[in-house]
């Protein structure tokens, strides 16, 4: 099984990668793979609502969101990783994971998808109900733990002294993991959950 884990800060080695290593470690002893890329540096821009991609089932922009939607339609979950910036995910994160749910026309059914979110104080409830978003309209189910997955810190190393923090992250990893392997027994005993014809509308007709 596999996780592909993406982390938005552009700090590399700051408190969202120190979080984010507390789940590696996790995932490492029940025998999940990990990849994680780290964007939150890169220069990414934003949908541009072309089209292309419903011909094509893929960006126009050829850049690392078509990388990471391969890796991601490989993976068995997805986790996602935020700095807070003005109660939200920043930009650059933001872009990436409009164009690589949009774009990327494979089926995400129930892959598991996880938030996490760091902060010096405020604004982690509203990234964080951000970030559920795009697994909520795939249908992939999220991982909870025993708390919302956020950690406080601001300098780097931070992040280590949020000992409640650091521990929600750790169950989170733990629920994901027995979460992915309960769905894969599941498919291979029942299948997937059959779906209706997918109906689209909007407010004036």
């Amino acid at each position: 099984m596999k996780v592909l884990i993406i982390n938005g800060s552009p700090r590399i080695g700051g408190n969202t990668c120190d979080a984010l290593g507390e789940m590696e470690k996790i995932f490492a002893k029940n025998k999940i793979e990990t990849e994680t890329v780290q964007i939150g540096n890169m220069d990414i821009r934003g949908c541009i609502a072309c089209g292309f991609c419903f011909k094509n089932g893929r960006c126009v922009f050829d850049d690392i969101v078509n990388e990471l939607a391969e890796k991601f339609k490989e993976s068995d979950g997805l986790v996602v990783a935020s700095p807070v910036y003005y109660a939200s995910a920043n930009a650059t994160l933001t872009a990436l994971l409009d164009r690589m749910f949009y774009s990327s026309s494979f089926d995400k059914t129930m892959k598991v998808g996880a938030g996490v979110v760091i902060a010096r104080r405020g604004g982690l409830s509203s990234t964080f109900d951000q970030l559920n978003k795009y697994f909520t309209i795939s249908g992939m189910p999220v991982a909870s733990s025993q708390y919302w997955n956020s950690v406080h810190g601001l300098a780097p190393g931070e992040a280590q002294q949020d000992a409640e923090g650091m521990q929600t992250v750790r169950t989170l990893a733990e629920n994901m993991s027995f979460l992915m392997k309960s769905i894969a027994l599941g498919k291979e005993k029942y299948g997937l959950p059959k779906k209706e014809k997918r109906v689209s509308t909007h407010f004036i007709r």
